[in-house]
């Protein structure tokens, strides 16, 4: 219970410190742009009003002399929200005309806007009461200096409204960031809840568990891809581990009760010197089939953990399938089988010799094993499509294409090889073989016989792929279900 409840309290703290980050960007996004739109309004607005008093000074001043104080007195009569001043002053800064008191101090003479302040008079507030305006002073062919200026007053007033504006929605901003903020993270501490179950039920054995996948391949979706991948191949490595146990336990108790029974038998039986050695030889045989199946499942797994990497020198494959031929050849003969040598062309492979000549052992093991008598079984070193293939064909009942893919697992026995003695480890040899040297393994053929194939790089100087290649992936049984008929 403590545990449950401390588990929660880390998941709301990782929730409210999630929540807190996407509200404070949302936030800070928001009160910059904010900022910018309460900044270019103000901007406008300024602008807005320069635009009007220059036009009006350039039009004032462009006019007839005499015709200024009426211009002036036009302009100000136009103004119904009281927010336009202007002057007509002397060369000596007397009033002339307008709704200025006294010439502004300081306003300079260059016509361009400036902000100023301005003693007023006939406006009903007090006339000692400045305003604060945009001001523009321009002086005339005759010397006078003409003064407009505009309330910014209004433009003050435009931007409390905006200002207040903005305010309230940087408050509805940050109330949905904390909104927004709090779905992702429970949306998200949600997806992580369910991956963390699935994890744990994975740890409590149930293998075939995945994680959760939403198809929306963000972050963690192809996180729980790449764990699921590793779940699968866990899963099957233990799978294999499992049917391995039972296939070595069944291969093993058959040669194991055999012997026990032989030996049995001469205790209770055997009355002389040559029946007691009958039935032992017969024992030890059976052991000798225990220990074979034994020592294949020590050699794949050996050969599987890239333990003779050492030894991996540039081979010529044509001589190696010429000592192959050589080595079985007697077995062949015992079979009334022949051994057809077939070398189209020459190649290199840097490899390991003893292990590429035990794997087309194997091959051609199988292959005679299968063959009827007075045929033949063609060892083969062709060069096609850019690569070098070491092919094994035989005249037997061949492979069901259903059953390439399971043929290279340890202790398989296809429905027809099952009347013929075997441990259903040569193939699985062969695989490992291929794996370590980065090769690839293929199992074809037709009705009548079976065609299997090492696919080797073309180059003299081609380097052994690490087991942990994409290409090394090529031994794998997957890899079986490719055909070449």
């Amino acid at each position: 219970m403590i545990r449950a409840i401390g588990g929660w309290a880390v998941t709301l703290r990782a929730a409210l410190r999630w929540t807190v980050f996407i509200a404070a960007g949302f936030a800070t996004m928001a009160v910059v742009l904010f900022a910018f739109i309460y900044w270019q309004a103000a901007s406008l607005e300024r602008q807005h009003i320069d635009d009007v008093i220059l036009r009006e000074s350039a039009a004032i001043v462009a006019s007839r002399p005499n015709d200024a104080a009426q211009a002036l007195k036009d302009w100000l009569n136009a103004d119904p929200h009281e927010v336009r001043y202007g002057g007509l002053f002397g060369p000596g800064g007397e009033r002339l005309a307008g709704n200025l008191a006294v010439l502004p101090d300081a306003l300079p003479e260059d016509g361009r806007p400036h902000e100023s302040v301005f003693p007023t008079i006939e406006r009903e507030h007090d006339p000692t009461d400045p305003e604060d305006v945009r001001a523009i002073a321009s002086r005339l062919a005759d010397g006078r200096l003409l003064v407009l200026g505009y309330d910014i007053d209004e433009l003050e007033d435009v931007q409390d409204v905006i200002g207040r504006a903005l305010a309230l929605g940087l408050v509805l901003a940050l109330l949905l960031s904390l909104l927004c903020g709090t779905l992702i993270a429970w949306r998200a501490q949600r997806r992580v809840a369910s991956m963390h179950g699935a994890i744990g039920k994975v740890m409590r054995g149930a293998l075939s568990e995945r994680l959760p996948v939403r198809g929306s391949h963000d972050d963690l979706d192809r996180l729980a891809g790449a764990v699921n991948g590793m779940l699968r191949e866990l899963e099957r490595l233990v799978g294999d581990i499992r049917g391995v146990g039972d296939s070595i336990a069944h291969d093993l108790r058959t040669p194991l009760t055999r012997a026990r029974a032989r030996l049995e038998r001469c205790r209770d039986e055997a009355q002389t010197v040559a029946a007691f050695q009958v039935s032992t030889d017969r024992a030890i045989a059976s052991l000798d089939q225990a220990l074979a199946v034994i020592s294949a499942v020590l050699r794949i797994g050996e050969i599987e953990h890239g333990r003779r990497r050492a030894a991996f020198a540039t081979v010529d494959l044509g001589a190696l399938l010429r000592d192959a031929a050589e080595l079985y050849e007697p077995l062949a003969d015992e079979k009334n089988v022949s051994i057809r040598l077939d070398l189209q062309s020459e190649g290199h492979l840097v490899a390991d010799r003893d292990l590429m000549l035990e794997a087309i052992g194997n091959l051609l093991d199988n292959a005679i094993k299968f063959t009827p008598a007075g045929s033949a079984v063609t060892l083969s070193l062709v060069r096609q499509h850019g690569s070098m293939l070491l092919r094994v064909a035989d005249r037997g009942p061949g492979i069901a294409e259903s059953e390439r893919e399971r043929a290279v697992q340890r202790f398989y026995r296809g429905e027809k090889s099952r009347t013929v003695p075997g441990s259903g480890l040569g193939l699985s040899l062969v695989a490992a073989v291929v794996r370590l040297h980065g090769l690839r393994l293929v199992i074809g053929g037709s009705g009548a016989g079976c065609v299997i194939e090492i696919v080797c790089p073309d180059s003299e100087s081609a380097a052994p792929a690490d087991p942990g290649d994409d290409c090394a992936d090529s031994g794998l049984p997957s890899t079986t279900a490719q055909l070449n008929a």
